[in-house]
């Protein structure tokens, strides 16, 4: 190649980089190297490989986080074709839901507001502006796999914020074609081609002829939907129920954790409500709610506790109101929880909750009130400056007794006068009020929470650490341990009586139910859930026998990692019925039911399967619109039946022949070997996807395996478009190539953390493959001057041996889809061997044989992540058939795992020597403190070079080794206690000479040293010498010692040779230090 190495900022070497990939993508096209076709007949054990990945929402560009989780499948992938299997890596491209359309509405709300081309308001801080850029940043977010930044788009100015029109100016489109996109369905002409060609700009290995997307649009995918729905109802999956389930008001339907813009994975979260009766009269703020039942409606988790009510707790600058019920009855409690019971069926207006008067936390304190369970007839509202309002109803009931916030907020207004002056509290309502003991827990006695706050020296409510410590620690206990002291269930467990208090209060009408999100949800329309309990379809996840089914498949599945089996399970845990329908979005309407659509989580699960026959139907058209031999109508349930599941042959006007061969593919292809994902879809898709797995296919064709893995960084900060910290893949293609982009990407982390794009490491990557190809070049041209003949010297066995390593290492690491660890060996390592190796051959030169292995070794290992500079090394500079990405995998010889241990004792010593010599070169004493600096003292020119190795143990420490090798159980790699050993030692002869305190002085550091190579080495890490012979090394070597030590003369000599330690001369006590693996240098100067 041509580049400048003096101007390493220039784009030369990424403009050859980006101009071989544009090179090679075609020469692949061309030869339709990535379209896969089964064999005629069933695959033999690794002949086959079927991977796939969670097709990406089309509502933008891809970016790096969808790259690199992809990134997972595609160097996993491209690894086994490169080993000889027969690949199938497809693509598609998901359109269902709501993203889309709630981006294509807003687009037109904003023309009709702000005319066309928009003119948006500048101000900042007008709520227009502010409440647009809300809904911009939700928006925005790319489902299922966006990656956002700690900092909301909302946070910042709004007049800096971006609107839909906006966001869709960043793709770089004119006015004319942005005012296109009011059409949701143009979303789907637009982004999936864009997708695709950015895809094979990145060198995915990907059969295009199977892509598709999602929704009606492709009348294809929508028969297939529609046949997986109808015959998971017709199993018993899909029912129809009333169910509590996250929902958007402003959509008018449930919001799925991929309609949300945050929240996602939130659930409802159940509470029981306490009516607690409003005691006539009324005063004056309540006189319009005078003939109506007023209550204060108090959420708990805790219905037990409702014997020790000593008060309840409203917050004194809170906004509450009074709100419709029914005709009779009025809850007094925050717009925001009356907003969910409207959708709960309790509001007399459904939907609608009607205000009769706002109201403050002040007004409501002092109220008396009657409430259900309590010992005391009446209690009062009290202030509490904890109260949380966007948690529960802003109502809280106080049960000193169990619960620390409770106690510690009633002995402020006990204690302090001032308090209760300041919020008008009348003594009666507080000081005639006991703790009532309710609970007897075992660790802390019947008044758990005044004990645990007296243990933990709690001050006031406002210890807000210690408060949840206590809350920790008293209502885990009063659960598991507690028992009932007073009431109908005295004697109980609380865990027993829980249920049944609770159902008692819902009997008797003292109590409703009540839902709301765990967290707050936004929707991607922009407005924030409420819980609703709807009448509509859902999916029957967590019912017992499907659950079975669903963890045998896990148990049997290679997950790559605990974390992710960990994740799997916890979600089979707690997975349970699973809303399926939606009114609003995109998608393949219910079939039996046509009001409804399947939301976007549920036309997702089996989709794998329709991969393998995709192009048979499809033609290779994304949008099932080319002309096919096979009409879509004439996909009927007999027909899909046949094909994925075992069913009889259909009676059909699709040929025979066809049919056979789109079961035969199926066959062929299924189960998958793999599906890489973001761990964020454990939750949801990949569950769902084992669930819909088992239900509707043979055990045979269930899932073998799923790859998680962790966000990407960029530059070690999350990744957000608000803060500028963001790359499309376009984007990250132009900058630094595909290769240098893919290489980062293997380099940026494996397991489910998240890992971290380096551009840094992008910009390095630049460097390093076209230096590569420059070094080969130079080789290759100069390959005349290289040593012939077979690999004979020690630089060439220790070179051929690391190579033999990096190929197994390698090997090791793509099988685990640990693509970091296979850089490391594949690249990093080699390209450290080679470099040593050059510097290790002197005057001899480079072995030509070794050097081309080396070139061939060295592109195979790198091919799956570098492919293109793979193709170009292996056709332009190796001048090699075929194709690099099939190359085949390089076969290794047994590697000498001990000329490994002797190189690096090799390297090491001769930086060691090195170091001494400067030092002895130089001089190291250093003047007294206070004394006038020495002049600088002529420097000694050293020439020769004694170096004294001593190879067996001897003395104390062979006795050490002899105690350890007879305590040390090689099976289970494990030693005998440390007692033990210590007591075989005060048999040796150093424990009849010194006492036990000084053994163990001498003795246990290089003990302690040589137990901990036994264990990670084994049991020759206790041989009285090193398991290669020292001196044989050295001498073998002495050539390269010279010339990197720059000496004339070089003598290995052995340190129990008495002649030999003559020759150190006054140097001689230096030869106390050495050691098996611990050579001596001593130098000298001709003159001394």
């Amino acid at each position: 190649m041509s580049t400048n190495p003096d101007e390493p900022k220039s784009r030369a070497r990424t403009d050859f980089l980006l101009n071989n990939e544009s090179e090679v993508q075609k020469f692949w096209d061309e030869n339709k190297v990535f379209e896969a076709d089964p064999g005629n007949e069933p695959p033999s054990p690794g002949e086959k490989f079927f991977g796939n990945f969670p097709y990406p929402y089309m509502n933008g560009l891809l970016h790096l986080g969808h790259a690199f989780s992809l990134s997972k499948l595609e160097f996993g992938a491209a690894y086994h074709r490169l080993r000889g299997s027969n690949v199938l890596l497809p693509f598609a491209f998901h359109c269902t839901g709501m993203p889309i359309k709630a981006s294509a509405d807003k687009l037109a709300r904003e023309i009709q507001q702000y005319g066309y081309p928009p003119v948006f308001p500048v101000a900042e801080g007008s709520s227009v502006a502010v409440a647009d850029a809300i809904q911009a940043d939700q928006a925005d977010v790319v489902a299922p796999d966006k990656f956002k930044g700690k900092k909301s788009k909302a946070t910042a100015k709004a007049g800096a914020q971006k609107y839909q029109w906006e966001i869709m100016k960043s793709f770089g489109l004119n006015d004319e074609e942005i005012a296109r996109f009011q059409d949701p369905y143009h979303w789907l002409t637009h982004f999936p081609p864009l997708a695709k060609e950015v895809l094979q700009k990145f060198g995915l290995g990907c059969d295009w002829r199977r892509s598709f997307i999602t929704t009606d649009m492709n009348p294809y995918y929508d028969a297939f939907v529609k046949w997986q729905m109808r015959k998971l109802k017709k199993l018993g999956k899909v029912v129809k129920d009333m169910r509590y389930t996250i929902y958007s008001p402003l959509d008018g339907q449930p919001c799925a954790d991929h309609d949300r813009a945050t929240g996602e994975g939130v659930q409802p979260q159940e509470y029981i409500l306490i009516k607690m009766e409003v005691i006539s009269p009324f005063p004056p703020k309540l006189k319009a709610l005078e003939g109506r039942k007023v209550y204060l409606a108090a959420a708990t988790l805790r219905p037990e506790t409702m014997y020790g009510q000593t008060n309840c707790w409203v917050l004194p600058d809170g906004m509450y109101g009074a709100f419709e019920i029914n005709d009779t009855d009025v809850f007094i409690l925050t717009a925001r929880s009356a907003l969910n019971l409207a959708y709960q069926h309790l509001s007399r207006v459904s939907e609608k909750p009607t205000c009769l008067c706002k109201l403050s936390g002040t007004d409501l304190i002092g109220l008396p009130l009657k409430s259900p369970l309590a010992f005391n007839e009446t209690i009062y509202a009290l202030p509490m400056l904890t109260v949380l309002t966007d948690k529960g109803t802003g109502i809280v009931t106080s049960v000193p007794s169990d619960s620390p916030d409770d106690f510690m907020a009633l002995q402020d207004l006990v204690a302090k006068p001032a308090l209760r002056a300041k919020y008008e509290v009348k003594d009666e309502w507080v000081l005639p009020y006991e703790i009532i003991p309710i609970i007897h827990i075992p660790e802390f006695g019947d008044k758990s929470a005044e004990k645990v706050c007296h243990d933990l020296k709690i001050k006031s409510q406002n210890d807000k650490e210690k408060l949840a410590e206590a809350k920790r620690m008293t209502y885990l206990k009063g659960f598991t341990d507690g028992t009932m002291i007073v009431g109908e269930f005295s004697g109980r467990k609380v865990q027993e009586a829980k249920p049944l208090i609770k159902s008692k209060l819902l009997e008797e009408g003292t109590a409703v139910l009540y839902s709301e999100p765990e967290k707050k949800v936004m929707s991607r329309s922009g407005d924030e859930c409420v819980v609703a309990l709807t009448d509509q379809w859902y999916i029957t996840y967590g019912e017992a026998e499907w659950k079975q089914k669903a963890v045998k498949c896990l148990d049997r599945m290679d997950t790559f990692s605990t974390e992710t089996r960990n994740g799997f399970e916890h979600t089979l845990g707690w997975l349970n019925q699973w809303a399926c329908s939606r009114s609003f979005g995109l998608g393949t309407r219910i079939p039996w039911d046509e009001q409804f659509l399947v939301e976007s989580l549920s036309d997702s699960t089996l989709y794998m399967a329709y991969y393998t026959v995709a192009h048979h139907l499809q033609n290779g058209n994304m949008y099932g619109k080319e002309i096919s031999s096979v009409r879509p109508e004439e996909m009927t349930d007999e027909v899909w039946d046949f094909v994925f599941c075992d069913g009889p042959a259909p009676k059909s006007d699709i040929p025979a022949a066809l049919l056979n061969k789109m079961k035969q593919e199926f066959e062929y292809w299924y189960p998958f070997d793999i599906r890489v994902s973001g761990k964020d879809l454990i939750q949801n898709h990949l569950t769902f996807c084992i669930y819909n797995h088992t239900a509707l296919l043979p055990e045979h064709h269930w899932p073998l395996g799923f790859r998680c893995n962790g966000h990407l960084m960029l530059n070690s900060e999350k990744m957000s478009k608000s803060t500028g910290n963001f790359l499309t893949l376009e984007d990250a293609i132009k900058k630094y190539s595909s290769d240098a982009t893919r290489f980062a990407l293997a380099d940026a982390g494996d397991g489910v953390d998240d890992a971290n794009f380096v551009t840094e490491t992008a910009n390095s990557a630049v460097m390093r493959l076209t230096k590569e190809i420059s070094w080969m070049e130079e080789v290759t041209a100069a390959e005349s001057k290289l040593r012939a003949g077979p690999p004979t010297t020690y630089a060439d066995r220790v070179f051929e041996n690391e190579m033999n390593i990096a190929i197994i290492e390698t090997e090791k690491s793509y099988n685990a889809f640990m693509f970091r660890a296979a850089l490391t060996s594949g690249f990093y390592d080699l390209q450290s061997a080679r470099d040593e190796y050059r510097l290790s051959c002197g005057a001899a030169g480079m072995n030509r044989d070794l050097l081309w292995r080396f070139m061939d070794v060295q592109t195979r290992l790198i091919t799956p992540i570098c492919p293109h500079y793979a193709e170009h090394v292996w056709q332009k500079i190796m001048k090699k058939e075929g194709f690099a990405i099939k190359a085949g995998w390089p076969v290794a010889d047994t590697p000498d795992p001990t000329l490994r241990i002797a190189n690096k004792y090799l390297q090491d010593s001769i930086v060691s020597f090195r170091k001494l010599l400067q030092k002895q070169e130089s001089g190291s004493k250093k003047p007294k403190k206070g004394a006038a600096p020495a002049p600088p003292a002529e420097e000694k020119k050293m020439s020769i070079g004694l170096i004294y190795v001593d190879e067996h143990y001897s003395g104390w420490k062979e006795q050490c080794l002899r105690v350890l090798q007879s305590k040390f159980d090689s099976q289970s790699r494990s030693f005998a206690p440390d007692k033990e050993i210590a007591e075989a030692l005060k048999e040796c002869p150093i424990g009849q000479e010194m006492n036990l305190k000084q053994v163990q002085k001498l003795c246990m550091p290089f003990i302690k040293k040589k137990k901990d190579e036994a264990l990670e080495v084994g049991p020759q890490a206790l041989d009285l010498k090193l398991p290669f012979g020292e001196m044989d090394v050295l001498r073998e070597n002495m050539e390269l010692i010279k010339r990197q030590l720059g000496l004339e003369q070089v003598e290995v000599l052995s340190a129990s040779d008495e002649a030999a330690r003559a020759k150190a001369g006054e140097h001689v006590s230096l030869l106390e230090k050495n050691a098996p693996g611990v050579p001596i240098a001593i130098f000298l100067s001709r003159q001394g």
